[in-house]
């Protein structure tokens, strides 16, 4: 019987590991085992931190909100509750982009969340 080696598919998949473990320094990238393991360990934060960047940027959205309502005088929560109450349906990002790059939009918008409160 002849005796199979795995020379072709061991090398293939070698090569493919450290190609994905380019960045990195030492024997991160020179040695298939270690290699093999940064790669791994890659990937989970890469994983992880794809969800914890929609957390990150609402986190941010919410602060420029807050910092940008209380120079007209009121609150997050209560212009977040105001748009609710006058049924305005704007995004935290897009209320963020507002009171950035267009702070008297953004006073026009609280003005209509004072409205909504006031009609309760």
């Amino acid at each position: 019987m002849s005796r199979v080696r795995n020379a072709v598919a061991r090398h293939k998949r070698h090569k493919k590991v450290l190609k994905a473990a380019k960045g990195n320094v030492g024997g991160r990238r020179k040695l298939y085992t270690v290699a093999a393991d940064a790669n791994k360990r890659a990937l989970e934060y890469q994983y992880r931190d794809r969800r914890n960047k929609k957390r990150n940027f609402r986190a941010l959205w919410i602060t420029r909100i807050n910092a940008a309502a209380r120079e007209h005088g009121i609150t997050y929560s209560v212009l977040i509750s105001g748009l609710i109450k006058a049924g305005v349906l704007i995004d935290r990002k897009m209320l963020a982009d507002l009171a950035v790059k267009d702070p008297v939009a953004f006073g026009k918008v609280v003005e209509v969340a004072r409205k909504g409160l006031s009609v309760e």
